[in-house]
């Protein structure tokens, strides 16, 4: 999988002409050998962070994703709230290390000098989505939100700075990458909807999205840190 990055080309974001800047996508960003590739890596993530429910705080109602992370700290979601810590909330181990190739991928899409502190894993079934919201849990927000994606494409759909702006909605694929920076580190975005079998790389079918996120300031000791954002489903 390294080689195959240092191999291909500088990826290129195709413009995205409407919403706030700094959101770049790259369509087919990993070819269907490095998705395959990376792929193996998550399953072995998954067999020692297996997936699971998160809920919603104070209601307790449970995700329509399923989750997990890797790397020093992770995003968990509970009836305490949302925040990032470093053990999985059910088999109490501490997360999985962050694979080599997607400190790569970071480096290579963000230029960013610090690396990434987390990689969110969610699972979306065939009727699973995300209600519009922030990633706004992370102490440093010069740092961008790196998006890839795997398996079914999905409608992907991201707005402006507050919920009431307009949105605009775009397909999203298997092997794309997304990097929400500048302004748009703060953009609200979701998904509305999954496009079941339309890929044939996950057996169980589905999309898995990863998400990278650097978590605490630059210099800045890993602890557990509370979270207080709004993710509506």
């Amino acid at each position: 999988m390294k080689e195959a990055l240092a191999a291909a080309p500088v990826a290129t974001p195709i413009p995205i002409t409407a919403g706030p800047s700094g959101l770049r996508f790259h369509a087919y960003y990993l070819d269907r050998v490095q998705q395959e590739a990376l792929l193996a890596t998550l399953r072995q993530v998954l067999h020692r962070a297996p997936l699971y429910t998160p809920s919603m705080p104070k209601s307790g109602r449970p995700f329509t994703v399923r989750m997990s992370n890797c790397g020093p700290l992770g995003w968990t979601s509970d009836q305490a709230g949302y925040r990032y810590q470093p053990t999985h909330p059910e088999t109490g181990r501490p997360w999985p290390p962050l694979p080599g190739v997607l400190i790569e991928i970071w480096n290579d899409l963000t230029g960013y000098p610090y690396p990434p502190q987390a990689c969110l894993i969610n699972y979306y079934g065939p009727t699973a989505k995300m209600g519009l919201h922030q990633d706004r849990d992370e102490q440093d927000f010069a740092a961008p939100v790196v998006s890839l994606s795997l398996g079914d494409s999905c409608l992907f759909r991201v707005g402006g700075l507050k919920r009431s702006d307009p949105t605009r909605s775009f397909r999203l694929n298997s092997g794309d990458a997304l990097v929400l920076g500048g302004e748009a580190r703060l953009a609200f975005h979701g998904v509305d909807r999954i496009f079941p079998d339309t890929s044939p790389l996950l057996a169980e079918t589905g999309r898995l999205n990863l998400t990278l996120r650097r978590v605490t300031r630059p210099n800045v000791a890993i602890a557990a840190v509370g979270c207080g954002g709004d993710l509506p489903l």
